[in-house]
């Protein structure tokens, strides 16, 4: 049964999530590419946290911060692509009503503890570059943590704010959630209840949240050109920038993203088109995180190579 009759209503407690697309064949092709990206994005975050962990070379807030970010990487990936590739299965993928809210407030969490991880990481890379003499003082291991359990307690901040704002809702009528998760826009539609307060709650924990970050981000960013730019030695400029690049790329990645969803007025853009991007930050940018650490860090690919030789040769 999807459905019970309450206040002389009858009450959703089942929703249908209708997927990425209908299309036979391109649903074949998007289950094979989701199928291939899912397990890279589960072993190479895993690895990440791994190496970080075993490698003593590694033991700096920078890494330790990145092992985090690899945990939230990976939460959020699974979190909604089992679900997405078991729409591209079956003719009728349905999810429970708690489910649904469990799934929401997952979402809520990784991605919020990631915004605020990213945040945690300009930091970092600000008194590296502008204060480095004070560096080991300014992010000792208490600081260090102290600012993680911060990023912590405002993904579940952002998490409980858009749970306690879903479970009050009531929904009597269709049941069709128009995306391959439950994700909070598609589920408001479908209310039967008054949803200003609830949308109000939810789109202040989630702007503040993206508001807060994006501030502590370009502040420290801008502090860091300032003080590049003002190095005389050419390779200075370039091993300080050169620091920088990976974590301004999945930035610039995730927050992109991020705005095309929830800032772009939707009327420019049609509910497929964001499907389309919400696959984006939620399957493909949670497998691109680690490529590009371990890429564009000399540090991550060579303790890589000594953990690698090690287990072989020793």
């Amino acid at each position: 049964m999807d459905s019970m009759v309450d206040r002389n209503h009858t009450a959703v407690t089942r929703f249908i999530l209708l997927g990425l697309t209908h299309d036979p064949v391109l649903q074949v092709v998007l289950f094979v590419i989701i199928l291939c990206i899912y397990p890279v994005t589960v072993s190479g975050n895993l690895s990440t946290i791994i190496l970080i962990r075993i490698s003593s070379q590694l033991h700096h807030p920078m890494y330790f911060f990145l092992s985090h970010l690899a945990f939230a990487d990976t939460g959020y990936s699974s979190n909604v692509t089992p679900n997405l590739l078991v729409n591209f299965l079956v003719e009728r993928n349905t999810i429970s009503y708690f489910g649904c809210g469990t799934q929401l407030g997952a979402a809520a969490f990784f991605g919020g503890t990631e915004c605020f991880v990213l945040a945690v990481m300009a930091y970092d890379r600000f008194v590296a570059i502008c204060n480095p003499l004070l560096y080991s003082a300014k992010m000792s291991t208490q600081v260090c943590a102290q600012l993680l359990l911060v990023a912590y307690v405002g993904g579940f901040f952002n998490a409980f704010t858009v749970t306690i704002c879903f479970y009050p809702l009531f929904f009597c009528g269709p049941n069709q959630v128009n995306h391959f998760f439950c994700d909070f826009a598609p589920l408001i539609e479908l209310a039967c209840s008054d949803t200003r307060v609830s949308v109000v709650f939810s789109s202040f924990s989630a702007g503040s949240t993206v508001v807060i970050t994006v501030i502590v981000i370009a502040i420290s960013y801008i502090y860091i050109l300032i003080t590049i730019l003002k190095m005389r030695s050419n390779e200075g400029r370039h091993k300080a920038f050169s620091t920088c690049t990976s974590h301004l790329t999945v930035v610039i990645l995730f927050y992109g993203t991020l705005t095309f969803i929830y800032v772009m007025p939707k009327s420019s853009f049609s509910t497929d088109q964001n499907k389309v991007v919400s696959v984006f930050y939620t399957v493909v940018i949670p497998m691109l995180n680690p490529l590009i650490y371990s890429l564009r860090n000399n540090e991550i690919k060579g303790a890589l190579k000594r953990e690698f030789y090690r287990k072989i040769f020793c």
